[in-house]
């Protein structure tokens, strides 16, 4: 499976804009956007705005057609309106997806799924959970200046019935199109021999500027190690990558934690209907 470290780098090369381009073009882009900036002034914020800008190298006109699109979406899915509660069969879904409370060794948000842990909910669950997690790991970028989440995800002992064709198609489409410019590195680790076959398909799916961010890493290659260790503090990296952190997610502690986002979000109201 050598040939998955391979990338296609070529032709995609991303325009750089100065910061007083990049704050000229926000405020041109929320002229095109008309009232929408009114009507969702916390989504459409200059930090999704330029996000999205980046995302389509700074296209004025491309963005301000993809944020129209993203705040579409968003009216329908209602993405702000989801938190912790609402996700079905959290404490074990959230041993497959989380977001850990470490940064890599440049200060990115890291995103670890672990695909090969039994799901006990529909795959319509895990579209809505991905979305929650999207939400809250584009909260933690608003100020980036560059792409700003590292996905970690574990392939050790993956089929095909665990990511099902048409799930993983679908989850693509949310993050390339209604959450541009988040995913910094891509790491997919220890894919079995069985996913060769399943990725020449999702492959076509992926825009190029995503595809280039995806690199395939083995606990048996030592390229593998180096990259993971120049990336991750190897103390606080979790095993099934290559570090030496052996400790479980402590499901109350990040219980917590995600409340806490969810209150800095404004997605929940408690009993009394407080935020």
């Amino acid at each position: 499976m050598s040939f998955l470290l391979k990338t296609r780098s070529e032709g995609n090369q991303q325009k750089q804009a100065s910061p007083q381009e990049q704050q000229r073009k926000i405020e041109e882009v929320r002229e095109l956007l008309g009232d929408l900036p009114t009507e969702t002034p916390s989504f459409l914020s200059d930090g999704t705005i330029r996000r999205f800008l980046r995302a389509k190298n700074w296209s004025m006109e491309q963005a301000t057609k993809a944020l129209k699109e993203a705040v579409k979406w968003r009216r329908q899915f209602k993405p702000d309106k989801i938190c912790w509660e609402d996700l079905a069969s959290k404490e074990n879904e959230a041993q497959r997806a989380y977001i850990p409370d470490y940064l890599d060794n440049n200060g990115r948000t890291v995103f670890v799924t672990m695909t090969s842990k039994k799901s006990l909910t529909s795959a319509k669950e895990h579209i809505k959970q991905l979305v929650y997690n999207l939400e809250i790991l584009a909260l933690s970028s608003e100020d980036a200046q560059e792409e700003n989440i590292v996905w970690m995800c574990d392939f050790s002992g993956w089929t095909l019935s665990t990511t099902p064709l048409w799930e993983t198609r679908e989850s693509l489409h949310i993050i390339q199109n209604y959450y541009p410019g988040l995913v910094g590195a891509a790491i997919l680790s220890n894919p079995p021999k069985i996913f060769e076959s399943f990725w020449k398909i999702v492959k076509h799916f992926i825009e190029p500027t995503l595809y280039d961010k995806v690199k395939f890493v083995y606990s048996n290659n030592s390229d593998s190690q180096r990259i993971l260790a120049d990336m991750f503090d190897l103390d606080k990296l979790e095993f099934a990558f290559g570090g030496r952190n052996t400790a479980s997610l402590d499901i109350t502690m990040y219980s917590e934690r995600m409340r806490r986002r969810d209150q800095i979000r404004g997605a929940c109201k408690d009993a009394s209907g407080t935020i």
